[in-house]
């Protein structure tokens, strides 16, 4: 390379870009990715986004508007829908200043000149699941009502769209065909009057779509159904052939929209995805096998058999979430497409042209000291250890121990050395919290095994600032040095 002539670095360089600009040209037009943060130790935004941009991801879809995460999308021409969680729902329903104030601190405020292109606004998320009973039937739709006003009332509804993204529960069909698809009873009403509202303004209906559920829900339900590689009989309705079950619920959609008058309604798939981890049918070759089918889906813009052409689709998840609530299943905490760190988990192709490879990681994450808490290697009376188990486990993430999950056949010291471990690494490797009674003990050599891993926790972002200026520098940052890994493809 020194000897290169100038001449050639100039060709050189060109061709280093245009591989770049083909690899981000390559990503499915409409295909963007959901950012969940319920994580114990989240990465810093900035790292996010350039993971994001590095991989040509250009929508993504928040769960919140928190202000670091989003003034960290400034300047990345990545468009964003920012959401109004359901705590909020009330407030933004009971008085219209209550709208434009949330709109003024958390969505204006970011549109100047390369500032975040904020293309809608969530209000609420999946307020209808049976689950909420009734919880947020009383404010979504007039909290919708006032935070689209605000949007226009501020000369922004040309540009964002207030909408709800809404769990594929709030339609069904009686006969499994999406020919007798319909709103749920319990909300017709509403959701007609919701639906009309959102078309009105031009705003989409957000439905999240999740073939993995309705495997798990069912243990009668055919297995190869919820793929797209054409393994199981297909489902015909009267005319139509279905070969896979996210094309009969979006049709399933389809024909409720087309009843309640809607016919040409614009739908989005708001989140739609596999674990890789917490269920027996939740790893990444299944992960895999469903995001090829689903990516190269969308590349060819089959749609479905009612809507055939380009959909809008945002894959959940982006990152592995260990704080989310597992009363769904342990499945929950595992949706990413990139663990916790922002390291790949399987191969894919977000062109979806099937040449999988790993996709391009997180660049900059700082770790904690390589060390880890394990079981003492003389410790006799295991059964001992039992409440020291349950504790250690009720305060971190022990889902990757469940039956079917990667950590699953572990032996006994195994298993209790796993639950030690994620104990101390939630708890940023305080050395009080590797004691349990003297029962562990820190080793610094790597205890993972086989496809078990026992992760080093990262430096998330209050403590990184802590670790910079050194504020309140914890225990566990003296106990061990903090590796800084710069990753390059």
């Amino acid at each position: 390379m020194a000897g290169a002539k100038l001449p050639e670095l100039v060709i050189l360089m060109i061709l280093i870009s245009s591989n770049v600009v083909q690899v981000i040209s390559d990503v499915i037009p409409g295909l963007g990715v959901n950012w969940g943060t319920m994580a114990s130790h989240p990465l810093m935004p900035d790292i996010v986004v350039n993971m994001l941009k590095d991989n040509g991801i250009k929508r993504v879809k928040l769960f919140d508007s928190d202000a670091w995460t989003v003034n960290a999308l400034a300047g990345s021409g990545i468009e964003v829908m920012v959401g109004i969680p359901n705590n909020m729902l009330g407030r933004m329903a009971s008085d219209l200043d209550h709208a434009k104030d949330w709109l003024k601190e958390n969505v204006t405020k970011h549109l100047y000149d390369g500032g975040v292109d904020i293309r809608y606004v969530a209000v609420g998320n999946e307020p209808f699941l049976t689950s909420y009973n009734g919880s947020f039937t009383k404010t979504t739709l007039p909290a919708l009502q006032n935070v689209q006003k605000a949007i226009n009332d501020a000369g922004l509804g040309n540009k964002i769209k207030a909408t709800v993204p809404l769990n594929a529960d709030v339609y069904a069909s009686g006969s499994d065909k999406p020919s007798d698809g319909d709103f749920r009873g319990d909300i017709k009403d509403l959701m007609i009057q919701l639906v009309k509202f959102l078309y009105q303004n031009k705003s989409p209906f957000v439905v999240n779509i999740y073939p993995f559920i309705s495997l798990y829900q069912n243990p009668d339900f055919p297995v190869d159904f919820a793929f797209f590689d054409g393994g199981h009989k297909s489902v015909q309705d009267n005319n139509v052939s279905y070969s896979n079950v996210f094309d009969a619920n979006y049709d399933t959609l389809v024909w409720t929209l087309k009843k309640a008058g809607l016919s040409d309604m614009k739908i989005l798939v708001g989140e739609v995805g596999w674990p890789t981890d917490g269920n027996i049918n939740g790893n990444p070759k299944t992960a895999q096998r469903f995001y090829d089918g689903l990516l190269k889906k969308l590349a060819n813009n089959k749609g479905t058999p009612l809507r055939p052409g380009k959909l809008d689709v945002y894959l959940f998840g982006l990152l592995d979430e260990d704080q989310k609530s597992i009363a769904p299943g342990d499945f929950e905490r595992h949706w990413g497409i990139f663990r916790y760190d922002g390291q790949p988990k399987f191969p894919m192709d977000l062109s979806g042209k099937g040449n999988d490879k790993m996709l391009i990681a997180a660049k900059g994450v700082a770790y904690m000291g390589k060390q880890w808490c394990v079981v003492k290697h003389d410790i006799k009376d295991l059964d001992g250890l039992a409440a020291d188990i349950d504790y250690a486990c009720s305060l971190s993430d022990c889902t990757s121990l469940q039956y079917g999950s990667s950590c699953n056949k572990l032996d006994r010291i195994g298993n209790y050395s796993y639950a030690f471990n994620m104990y101390f690494q939630m708890n940023d490797q305080d050395v009080e919290a590797c004691d349990f009674k003297g029962n562990a003990e820190i080793v610094t050599y790597n205890v993972s095994r086989g496809s078990c891993l026992f992760p080093v926790q990262i430096v998330s972002s209050a403590q990184r600032v802590e670790f910079v200026y050194g504020v309140g520098r914890r225990r566990s940052i003296l106990a061990g040095f903090v590796l800084l890994v710069i990753m390059f493809m």
